[in-house]
């Protein structure tokens, strides 16, 4: 039985132990934080999760919460026009539902279904030293902990990496009492709107400890009036923030969240990285290599909410990768070539949050207009969170959005 430790235990460390625990192998997790203290600590994300990566935990049956949290069925796109109002406003419908549980209910209800299931958790901060000694006894070692000192293992891929300083300050808000969008009544939908030059608010339905909530997430240009939430360690005051911002710049929004109030104490989240692709293979001071995982080696704004998708179809293919390898040696070849596997499908996410960034050209802007006049627009449009990949077709080449919007048109 080969022997595999996985230090971190998020959405991908965590999946791909479950996984490779149900093929057999001893795993090994390390956490630096018990499951009791997930579940009663601060929110981690915004974790929106579309059909592909829905369908990697239905497939090793970790889908747990599928039947309580709300299903997400469309997608709607918001820009706010000088006036207050929204220059453009549209839904498109999702072709598989979306989901969003809060990772702290997830993780911790999946670091209990990896002992019960005969696992073993380790409760312990590894470090660099640590893993120095570990990487002898296990057939192979994955970092999946996006965060601390491991990082620095991973050197800084710049042919992949265009930024090198935060591109947006981030703001979370999990809420109770949000009203019902009247342009979609009876289907839920995530809704991004988008304030030129100032930022962009994400709402999305979730499942939370306490039930059905609200995610209020805004993304802010470093500097720029959405700037303010860091530091800043009052639950009830990063809300009262969060809504004088939405009156302010998105006030339809605003009118229906006059009566909200935070879920819990740990219900809010501020924070900033920048954008950051690395190289996969680690190497320990004594000669040991470690494979980085999800967002220890991809790691995207969450402008495009692909974190959680990400990490999912990291697990997925770490796992065929694991299972098609049988016997032979993780060596940094190996490595390697499971990451270029995984960045296969990784780089679509990359070029799309990148652009998404930067100010919009004028062919996405008439793009995103056109999803008013044309339906088939919209509904593309948000399919493609589902599948990046689509985006090349019709999204970055001013002649392709031309040629594809004239088709929905016609």
């Amino acid at each position: 039985m080969r022997r595999i430790l996985i230090v971190g235990a998020g959405q991908s460390g965590l999946q791909l132990a479950l996984g490779l625990q149900s093929h057999g192998y001893e795993v090994t997790v390390m956490s630096n934080r018990t499951a009791d203290e997930v579940r009663s600590g601060r929110v981690m994300s915004t974790q929106c999760m579309f059909h592909t990566a829905l369908q990697h935990e239905r497939d090793l049956g970790l889908n747990f919460w599928e039947s309580r949290a709300p299903r997400i069925e469309g997608l709607g796109i918001s820009v706010a026009g000088p006036d207050g109002g929204r220059a453009i406003d549209w839904v498109g419908r999702l072709e598989g539902y979306a989901q969003s549980v809060d990772q702290r209910l997830k993780m911790a209800g999946w670091m209990d279904t990896f002992v019960q299931r005969g696992g073993k958790l380790v409760i312990h901060g590894a470090t660099v030293s640590d893993l120095d000694f570990l990487t002898r006894t296990y057939d192979l070692t994955l970092v999946a902990a996006g965060k601390g000192e491991l990082v620095e293992l991973f050197d800084r891929d710049p042919a992949r990496s265009p930024y090198t300083t935060p591109q947006r300050a981030l703001a979370v808000a999990y809420v109770h009492g949000l009203g019902p969008r009247p342009e979609h009544p009876g289907f839920d939908a995530v809704r991004c709107n988008l304030v030129p030059g100032v930022g962009e608010l994400f709402v999305m339905p979730t499942l939370t400890l306490s039930g059905r909530a609200d995610i209020l997430f805004w993304e802010g240009v470093p500097g720029g009036p959405l700037d303010v939430f860091q530091p800043l360690d009052d639950p009830a005051e990063h809300l009262a923030r969060t809504l004088e911002l939405m009156e302010t710049f998105t006030p339809w929004e605003y009118a229906r969240a006059t009566e909200v109030e935070l879920t819990d104490a740990g219900g809010t989240l501020a924070g900033r990285y920048a954008p950051t692709v690395r190289h996969p293979v680690g190497e320990l001071p004594g000669g040991g290599v470690v494979l980085g995982v999800a967002d220890v080696v991809v790691a995207n704004d969450p402008i495009t909410g692909q974190g959680s998708n990400t990490a999912a179809r990291c697990a997925a293919g770490y796992l065929d990768s694991i299972l098609e390898h049988g016997d032979k040696p993780f060596d940094a070849d190996w490595m390697r070539a499971t990451f270029d596997r995984f960045w296969a499908t990784a780089r679509h996410v990359t070029q799309w949050t990148n652009t998404m960034l930067a100010p919009p050209p004028e062919h996405v802007v008439n793009l995103l207009g056109a999803g008013m006049a044309h339906q088939a627009v919209a509904d593309r449009f948000a399919n493609g969170f589902d599948d990046p990949s689509d985006f090349e077709h019709f999204l970055y080449e001013p002649e392709k959005t031309a040629a594809f919007v004239a088709a929905a048109a016609g």
